[in-house]
């Protein structure tokens, strides 16, 4: 018995089939194999074409059966995990209106400080538990109020996830979880937030019908299953934003528990109980996976991101030509820790939630000719991305326990020795590296939503392929090098030099 997880990136799409009886991925594929262009008319725009999301996934499962051979009629459920924040608007037809604004698109962020001054921080933080900031409703609200002539046409509107689980089934529907990304949530209420709603003046017909995290969404249609190579009638079970779903393959479920990830983006990811926020909103609270609102037990995820994290190591790669990253890796080690004083912040992929929504641009601090060198610029990046991401986490040890163990798949910045010894010792937090993804994960939610799987059963096939401790000798040297690089930048930001540029 087999099921398949897709995971709709902004730089790829991933498949992978698992075989659910030994809990083995028996397949898995990567499309395009190089990454998916993100159209940027405007400095701080980002969009994509969701039609692209659906070819890219068509491919990915070509791949699939070219690597395994499986009868279709095999596959018991479909997992869906994507890009969180995103904004797909379509007709009554299904027919898309307008390019997807994804999640690193600024454009909005205005929008939701509006919002949040006239609605006041009481309601938006105890009801919405974040400011509506840069989020889907407010990229929608941007839409109805720069483009009116898309807006009016609108028949419902989605997140880039429930799009493929449309052009998979036919049907428009979404999750709790989902609606909480977008800050469609209302936390108090228990419901649709009818108060940004009115505000912005969205109608709430508009959203997705609401379905189980973990169940029936609905069955591939026979035109879906034509071009997939897959048999119509086939269940979808499952589906969750990228970071949730990550927190879930890496069966982090339980309050006190965290993940992270490394990809385009960077986020560390913290089960709560409770329902938390930073007055700031610099980190934001969602509807964890296992959220169960019937029994009244409160899962959520506690979320920090730093937009400028694999994609920042990319840029670099690009301009530096001929490396390959293993080789970036391993001359970036023949660097000192700390990179003889050269210093990066790595902002320059859209608005950071942690400085507050501001755009401020990827910049490069007391550079010296005479003394660095291609090694030490190589090795301040991923420095200043690990120092980036634990800025995030000091801010979210604000508002409970300190993360003292996180989980990552074996993937992207973690691929990275360098990378995984300075986060351990910046952090001081034991990482544990998995032999999962993405689209495994989103496999494995299927078969929970199938009922193949118990939540506790999820797991068995997944091995934990390395334990990376702090060590004593090295803390000491990467906590001074983020001390030297945060005092850097709480000078820039009180002296105006990190000026927002949206």
């Amino acid at each position: 018995m087999y099921f398949i997880g897709y995971d709709i990136g902004s730089s790829s799409i991933k498949a992978a089939l698992l075989n659910a009886d030994t809990g083995k991925v028996m397949a898995s594929a990567i499309s395009p194999s190089k990454e998916m262009a993100m159209q940027v008319l405007h400095a701080g725009w980002a969009e994509q074409d969701p039609e692209t999301w659906w070819n890219e996934i068509i491919n990915a499962t070509k791949l699939l059966k070219q690597q395994y051979a499986f009868d279709p009629a095999s596959v018991k459920g479909i997992g869906i995990a994507y890009q969180m924040h995103g904004l797909v608007c379509v007709d009554k037809n299904q027919e898309v209106l307008r390019p997807a604004i994804i999640w690193c698109d600024s454009r909005a962020v205005e929008t939701g400080r509006t919002a949040l001054n006239i609605l006041g921080e009481k309601y938006c933080l105890s009801h919405l538990l974040n400011s509506p900031g840069n989020f889907t409703a407010s990229k929608l609200r941007w839409v109805q109020e720069h483009e009116p002539h898309v807006y009016e046409r609108i028949h419902k509107v989605m997140l880039p996830g429930d799009f493929i689980g449309m052009k998979l089934t036919g049907q428009a529907c979404t999750t709790i979880s989902g609606l909480s990304e977008g800050t469609f949530w209302d936390f108090t209420e228990q419901t649709p937030a009818t108060a940004l709603l009115e505000y912005y003046n969205i109608s709430p017909a508009l959203l997705s019908a609401i379905v189980p995290t973990f169940g029936d969404q609905g069955f591939v249609t026979a035109a879906a299953a034509e071009v997939l190579g897959l048999a119509a009638g086939t269940p979808v079970t499952y589906r969750a934003g990228d970071q949730p779903n990550n927190a879930f393959s890496l069966n982090v479920l339980q309050p006190g528990e965290a993940a992270t990830t490394a990809g385009t983006s960077g986020v560390v990811y913290a089960v709560s109980d409770q329902h938390s926020y930073d007055a700031q909103s610099r980190v934001n609270t969602f509807v964890h996976v296992n959220n169960d609102t019937d029994k009244q037990t409160i899962r959520n995820g506690v979320l920090m991101c730093l937009n400028g994290t694999g994609i920042a190591n990319s840029w670099l790669k690009s301009v530096t030509g001929d490396l390959t990253y293993p080789e970036m890796n391993d001359l970036a080690a023949t660097a000192p820790i700390g990179s003889a004083g050269l210093q990066v912040f790595p902002f320059g992929n859209g608005a950071e939630r942690i400085l507050g929504n501001m755009r401020v641009g990827a910049t490069v601090n007391q550079l010296d000719f005479n003394l660095h060198s291609r090694e030490h610029m190589l090795r301040a990046v991923q420095e200043g991305i690990v120092f980036g991401l634990n800025y995030g986490m000091d801010i979210m040890a604000e508002m409970g326990p300190a993360i003292h163990r996180v989980r990552a798949g074996k993937a992207n910045m973690f691929l990275s020795p360098l990378f995984r010894e300075a986060f351990a010792n910046t952090a001081n937090v034991v990482i544990e590296l998995y032999n999962t993804d993405g689209a495994q994960g989103a496999a494995r939610g299927a078969a929970v939503g199938a009922g193949y799987y118990t939540l506790n059963a999820a797991f068995h096939g997944m091995e934990c392929l390395s334990v990376i401790e702090p060590a004593a000798a090295l803390q000491e040297q990467y906590r001074n090098a983020y001390g030297h690089w945060l005092y850097s930048l709480k000078q820039r930001l009180s002296l105006g030099e990190l000026a927002d540029i949206s």
